[in-house]
């Protein structure tokens, strides 16, 4: 068949089917005639579908095989993720979304403080404790406060044991 021939028969310009016979994606015989046969087969495994529906035009009604509709939904399916992932760069630009790895040290940090101020209360308001009740009883009462404090000290930890178990979960 000449690339006449064949452009007739595939439905393809001529210029492309001389693209097509350069880039090797068409069975030439000895003679320089194309098989036709086997140039459609070899053409469908190397032409990118997209390329094909461009070529005829047919990009939104296009309705092709089994193998060019899974082409489509892949497609689909990645421009769907790449709007998301401009969403997701626009909305961490804007201070919306912040970053998890970071979110949890600042949530740590802030539980470690927070532990630390708990744990030296006790010897920071023993002392204190212990002059304003004797102030407020009829009775004199002598409260060391030493005693105070490990009293204190250990209904503080029993308390920051019990929030030990409490595990942030940004997921």
């Amino acid at each position: 068949m000449s690339e006449r021939e064949y452009s007739a028969h595939s439905g393809i310009s001529r210029g492309a089917i001389q693209k097509a016979r350069k880039a090797g994606r068409l069975v030439v015989y000895s003679d320089g005639s194309i098989n036709a046969a086997a140039s459609d087969v070899r053409r469908a495994e190397m032409t990118d579908p997209d390329q094909q529906r461009r070529s005829t035009g047919g990009d939104t009604a296009f309705s092709g095989s089994a193998d060019s509709s899974s082409y489509l939904k892949v497609r689909t399916a990645l421009t769907v993720y790449q709007a998301q992932e401009r969403q997701l760069a626009i909305q961490k630009k804007k201070g919306t979304l912040v970053d998890r790895a970071r979110a949890e040290t600042l949530v740590f940090r802030l539980a470690r403080q927070e532990r630390d101020v708990w744990v030296t209360w006790p010897s920071r308001v023993a002392a204190l404790m212990a002059a304003k009740v004797e102030k407020q009883t009829a009775k004199p009462m002598n409260i060391e406060a030493a005693i105070l404090k490990r009293v204190l000290e250990t209904h503080v930890r029993a308390q920051l044991d019990a929030l030990a178990d409490l595990r942030v979960d940004l997921g």
